[in-house]
């Protein structure tokens, strides 16, 4: 099943001036077809797979899909418009075929019944050119041969570029890496659930972590106990789809260290996510060992103000940049005027990192939908007291935010 809206898609790519998309990236591919792109694209280069959206939502959507994962393709999407191509990886169907007959002459019969023309050779990876043209004829059947066609220039290199442009040589190829982030943006009911799943076990890992610290542990064995954590709820609850974690867990008084031992007034930063097919969440609390002392404090009741005042006007209708401003403020009348990040948080969804785009920064005007799940934090990392930080998960719903997490996100004292 596929995650985009045909419909906003439309919309975005008439404004545009966009007949279509073509996306070749492994997150384009699987937003667009609901299918795993395959092994093809582990070099992240284009032509192992495709996926192309008309801008007329009444034209199907199609693919390029290698031969390896045609099968596994057919099963889980709704794309039945596929085109093929062969990856380096040998393989045979044997299924259909007398099993009793000398083995060359199953196999030669299985190659055969796959319609594996005499002479063929399998390409040393994939065949990228072939992808492309293969892609050229999912436009030519939608009469798309001489269309604008938005491409991802952000995540295209120069030679696949002019590959690509030399083998769709009647297509305008132009960015449409702004569409697909608009589009990516707000997000389907779907994949709201992968995230809230996501969120859920990342907290049942906090909450064990937490339950962990005393004098003595090691960061190492703190990040441990929220990993084996997170494994076992996601066995507990039988869910299929976690496809990887991440954490950043600092111990003391360096907040850039991958070491550190709790000590009595240690900081415990934990900033971490799961990944639900493919989808991560983002979260961060602090904790303290004992008592806080009264810089850590004064440092994190700042951050506090701060939290609260750009939470106040997270809701549809509102520029990012605003949220940014609101934050900063607050920072400054708390006494520290100088006080300068980038970004207050961000997009989640299936992406190379933990953070996608949009960005509540200084600079951002893009305004806030409902259907959108950011992440809003306020983190401060101050050698000599440690890494200190709020971060909530948030829904933007029609009349303001949900939070999705559960866990307070004041300064614990453990």
């Amino acid at each position: 099943m596929t995650y985009l809206d045909r419909d906003r898609a439309a919309r975005l790519m008439a404004a545009a001036g966009l007949d279509a998309l073509l996306l070749f990236t492994p997150e384009g591919f699987t937003y667009a077809t609901g299918a795993s792109p395959g092994v093809g694209t582990m070099w992240r280069r284009a032509g192992a797979v495709a996926a192309l959206v008309p801008a007329d939502s009444g034209l199907p959507i199609g693919a390029v899909v290698s031969d390896l994962f045609e099968e596994s393709f057919r099963a889980s999407s709704a794309v039945t418009d596929i085109r093929i191509h062969p990856l380096w990886v040998e393989t045979a169907d044997v299924r259909l075929h007398d099993t009793t007959q000398p083995v060359p002459d199953l196999i030669v019969a299985a190659w055969a019944g796959s319609g594996r023309a005499a002479g063929f050779v399998r390409p040393e990876t994939f065949d990228a050119a072939l992808g492309f043209r293969l892609a050229g004829d999912l436009l030519a059947a939608r009469k798309l041969g001489s269309a604008r066609v938005g491409v991802e220039l952000d995540s295209l290199s120069v030679s696949d570029f002019a590959a690509l442009s030399a083998a769709l040589p009647g297509c305008r190829l132009v960015d449409g890496s702004d569409v697909l982030r608009r589009l990516k943006m707000v997000k389907s009911a779907r994949e709201i659930e992968h995230l809230r799943t996501a969120v859920t076990l990342a907290e049942v890992g906090i909450g064990a972590l937490a339950a962990a610290i005393a004098p003595g542990q090691t960061r190492d064995a703190l990040a441990q106990v929220w990993t084996s954590a997170v494994q076992a709820a996601a066995r507990e609850r039988d869910i299929h789809n976690l496809t990887g974690h991440w954490e950043y867990v600092s111990v003391g008084a360096n907040p850039w260290s991958r070491g550190g031992v709790v000590e009595e007034g240690s900081l415990i930063k934990v900033d971490v996510g799961c990944l639900i097919s493919g989808y991560t969440s983002d979260t961060g609390r602090t904790f303290v060992c004992g008592t806080p002392t009264a810089l850590q404090s004064r440092l994190f009741d700042a951050l506090s103000q701060a939290f609260a005042a750009g939470l106040s006007q997270i809701r549809p209708g509102i520029e990012m940049r605003a949220v940014h401003e609101a934050a900063r403020g607050a920072m400054a009348k708390a006494g520290f005027p100088g006080f300068s990040r980038g970004h207050f948080g961000h997009g989640l969804g299936a992406g190379l990192g933990s953070e996608e785009w949009p960005f509540f920064s200084a600079t951002s005007s893009v305004v806030l939908e409902p259907g959108m799940v950011v992440a809003f934090e306020t983190p401060w990392y101050v050698e000599g007291v440690g890494g200190m930080i709020i971060e909530n998960q948030l829904l933007i719903t029609p009349d303001g935010h949900e939070v999705m997490n559960s866990l307070p996100w004041g300064l614990v004292s453990v």
